[in-house]
């Protein structure tokens, strides 16, 4: 059974960087779209950015600019380098396989004021 795991979640400070990373336990990683979500309390789950297997990527307004998605197909890895954070950002991060419909188990970002 296909895994995600995410990592690199924790505490910043407002306007510092933080990168999240998620690998993949298949084989077949590199033909897939793979999403970062993001949960804050209370509110519903929303994309973050999106990466398709040709690297084409879509983000959220409130992040264009600031986050980055990227992925290294030989270590079935997706990144999210995300800059100049806002306490806004504070969610839980989940990684998602868009082909199998397949999500991490979350790793929280906090960022401080």
């Amino acid at each position: 059974q296909v895994q995600l795991a995410e990592s690199g979640g924790g505490l910043v400070q407002a306007g510092g960087p933080l990168d999240l990373s998620c690998e993949a336990s298949t084989t077949i990683f590199g033909i897939h779209t793979m999403g970062w979500y993001r949960q804050a309390p209370e509110k519903q789950r929303e994309l973050v950015a999106r990466i398709t297997s040709r690297t084409t990527t879509n983000y959220a307004d409130s992040v264009k600019g600031r986050f980055t998605i990227s992925r290294d197909n030989t270590k079935n890895t997706v990144y999210l380098q995300m800059n100049s954070l806002k306490p806004e950002d504070t969610a839980v991060y989940y990684c998602k396989d868009e082909t199998l419909l397949l999500w991490g188990q979350g790793t929280q970002v906090t960022v401080s004021s």
